[in-house]
């Protein structure tokens, strides 16, 4: 057996796991355990939390945890955090946000907060047969599962409805039973995947109970009970609007309809062509996700979720959409956002309760409203730069000091290419040329 393989590698303690792992894989391996070491966290305790939320952890991976200031959302101000590695996302946000500050703030509402279970199975029979025993007795199933639902109903969630559906067209004998959720504050994966289970079960009891069924109608097989992550009718809007006058108080009115136009045009063109709608709505999520990730929420499903989305029509499209008309500039999106305030990493992560505190404690329904705003606010700053003076310009300027942190400039040499470039455009082949000159010069002085 290859040394790159292991048995109980699971069972081995952290330094046993980064011993191994940098005695088979790295040709440094002192440095790199030295490297590895050096970013576990100074408090045990806090380290032993972080181990706790994933499986065979030997360091922690660090990530910016920046804010956005100024964020006025239905007249209240919010300093939004932000989790993300691209500097440019959060000066964009946090640009956005002064922007509309002085023309209203954003506007953000909920439109519906229900989420979706599926229990997947397989039956072989009448189709009407099936229906009419699921109608019977589907009060009696929630009845089964309403032990589970308690505490959920005390804080005014629970089931709020379930149906049978037939897709043995598509697949042979294959039914779900499509189940219908409000989990209030809470994400509330855990308790939909339980009842769900425990429906399951219940259901495939009655049906073999049943004595109006043949033994081969008795033969059920659940195949899974899982939460779906798509939830169209979990629903949060965001929104800006203003007179065309004032989206540039430089310019002549014409100029700003021109502008309003021209943005407006964008939109469209993401709506028309998916390859620029993946592009479009990446841009809604470079603030979304760094706001799910600074609150402790599962940025996976909720970029799923968005993107299945996008495509509801049968074409993947934009999420946000404009409109200019009467002298008004409209701008809103609408996003599928599932997430929670209570539970899960949410009340673990000692980050992400202190990105909550900031926020205020938000419900989750405010939270939504928080997360869709920052995503508008992204795409807003997106393409009013890419309508103007295009992406580069504002996106390499803050990608200057990454730059310089790759080619090792000094303090000094960063100072002296921040000024140099503060007027002209920033590529990486420019900024190596400029350190290279500079560099030149100061050797032939030292020497």
């Amino acid at each position: 057996m290859s040394k790159k393989t292991i048995s109980g590698f699971s069972k081995l303690s952290k330094r046993g796991k980064i011993k191994w792992i940098v005695e088979n894989f790295f040709k440094d391996p002192e440095a790199v355990t030295k490297e590895l070491t050096s970013y576990w966290h100074g408090n045990a305790a806090q380290q032993k939390v972080l181990d706790g939320f994933s499986e065979n952890t030997i360091s922690n991976f660090p990530m910016p945890y920046g804010v956005a200031p100024n964020v006025v959302i239905n007249g209240k101000t919010y300093c939004v955090p932000m989790v993300i590695e691209e500097s440019s996302v959060v000066a964009a946000a946090s640009s956005a946000a002064k922007y509309w500050m002085n023309r209203g703030g954003f506007k953000a509402e909920v439109l519906s907060t229900t989420k979706v279970g599926q229990v997947h199975f397989v039956w072989k029979g009448d189709h009407q047969k099936i229906n009419t025993f699921f109608e019977a007795t589907k009060s009696e199933l929630l009845k089964d599962v309403a032990h589970l639902s308690e505490r959920m109903e005390s804080r005014g969630g629970g089931v709020r409805g379930m149906e049978l559906l037939d897709f043995t067209a598509q697949q042979d004998g294959y039914y779900q039973i499509k189940v219908y959720f409000e989990t209030c504050d809470s994400m509330g994966a855990n308790f939909i995947n339980s009842i769900l289970e425990a429906l399951s079960t219940t259901w495939s009891s009655r049906i073999k109970g049943n004595d109006s069924f043949s033994e081969e109608e008795k033969e059920v097989e659940i195949v899974m009970s899982i939460l779906s992550n798509y939830t169209p009718d979990c629903i949060v809007r965001a929104s800006v609007s203003c007179s065309i006058a004032e989206l540039d108080p430089k310019m002549t009115k014409e100029e700003c309809r021109a502008l309003a136009k021209r943005f407006e045009t964008a939109v469209k063109i993401a709506h028309i062509d998916p390859y620029r709608a993946a592009t479009h709505n990446k841009g809604i999520y470079n603030g979304v996700d760094a706001v799910v990730l600074a609150t402790g929420n599962d940025f996976r499903a909720i970029e799923a979720c968005g993107h299945a989305y996008a495509a509801r029509s049968g074409s993947y499209s934009s999420l946000s959409y404009c409109e200019v008309k009467d002298d008004q500039f409209h701008f809103w999106l609408d996003l599928p956002l599932a997430v929670g305030t209570v539970g899960g990493l949410t009340s673990l992560h000692p980050i992400a309760k202190r990105s909550l505190d900031m926020l205020g404690n938000p419900n989750a329904e405010e939270l939504m409203e928080v997360i869709a705003t920052i995503g508008l606010a992204q795409n807003f700053a997106a393409l009013k730069s890419l309508v103007t003076t295009g992406i580069q310009k504002g996106h390499m300027k803050m990608h200057l000091l990454n730059i310089l942190n790759h080619l090792e400039a000094s303090e000094k040499e960063v100072e002296q290419t921040v000024a140099y470039f503060k007027e002209k455009a920033v590529s990486f082949s420019g900024v190596r040329t400029f350190l290279d000159q500079l560099r030149g010069v100061q050797k032939a002085v030292s020497s």
